[in-house]
């Protein structure tokens, strides 16, 4: 297990392009890479490879196929095979870690990558009532392994999106952004088959709402843990923002939030050597007291238990 003495770095778009020029990545600005990565190319990128063995965020959305090869990716502390003819989706703010893949065989290795910032993906207009309730499935199962058909359809989608970035045309970011749009909801039906889900979206309100508590509580989950915070920045009431969350995602609010400080509590024990009395002020906890009793209560165990095993 690698160990680091911080906080998972957050990355952005600007620091992959500047580690990996070698991918050869076609790029929208600042807010779209897509690039594949095979044979020698892949060798050469050793630094992104590096990077990634460590716990690392992504500021924007990964969309990435696997043509060829196979390697196993944590996100969010759980493990994921990523084999060939996957297509995986990471939301923002997961916290992404290369666990294993084959050194000697990374020649063999054929990977198509999109890389999108929140902003742009913000600006696609989705009917989100269905498209936030497949964020939510994304969060448990952001593998999918392709049928033959669906392969040929992630190929088609790769091979237009970079002739679209690459040519002379006007509105080029509102055609990149309808071609996102339509590999969402095309994806979307093979999550639900998947996922065996076929329950109706909540009402759009509530997922308009649930969107923008979890950007929020993905940015301020280590300071700020009440319900008057996060309701005061939508200018909401406490119980009718509970109330929506609860529609939209079947989960309270609470439970999101307490959700997200355990993650960032156990990531910190496990892969950094950060003393707890540490965690404890990262995390704003009044003293290690409460830290603990908080721990146990949502996992079973003690921090300095769950950092032991």
């Amino acid at each position: 297990m690698n160990i680091v003495s911080e906080a998972p770095e957050t990355i952005s778009l600007q620091r992959i392009k500047a580690l990996a020029p070698v991918l050869q990545e076609q790029d929208y600005g600042d807010d779209i890479i897509i690039g594949e990565a095979c044979g020698s190319r892949v060798e050469k990128s050793d630094a992104i490879l590096r990077m990634l063995q460590y716990p690392v965020r992504f500021d924007g959305y990964i969309i990435f196929y696997l043509k060829k090869g196979h390697f196993t990716v944590d996100v969010n502390l759980h493990s994921y095979e990523v084999r060939e003819h996957t297509l995986m989706i990471n939301l923002p703010g997961n916290i992404v870690k290369v666990t294993r893949y084959n050194e000697e065989h990374m020649d063999q290795l054929d990977l198509i990558f999109v890389l999108v910032s929140k902003e742009f993906m913000t600006g696609i207009p989705f009917q989100s009532g269905k498209v936030f309730q497949d964020g939510l499935n994304l969060l448990d199962n952001p593998c999918l392994s392709l049928n033959e058909f669906q392969m040929s359809v992630a190929g088609d989608y790769f091979s237009l999106a970079r002739k679209i970035i690459s040519a002379p045309v006007e509105n080029k970011r509102e055609a990149i952004g309808s071609l996102l749009s339509s590999l969402v909801y095309l994806s979307a039906e093979a999550w639900t088959l998947k996922t065996g889900e076929t329950q109706a979206p909540a009402a759009t309100r509530s997922n308009e709402i649930l969107e923008q508590f979890l950007a929020l509580v993905s940015e301020y989950h280590t300071s700020e843990r009440s319900m008057g915070f996060y309701a005061d920045k939508l200018c909401l009431t406490p119980k009718y923002l509970s109330k929506l969350i609860k529609q939209a995602s079947g989960r309270s609010a609470p439970d999101w939030i307490d959700s997200f400080v355990i993650l960032e509590a156990k990531n910190l024990l496990k892969y950094s050597d950060m003393p707890i009395k540490e965690i404890v002020y990262r995390l704003h906890f009044p003293n290690p007291s409460v830290f603990h009793k908080f721990f146990k209560a949502h996992t079973g165990m003690t921090p300095l238990a769950y950092r032991s095993q």
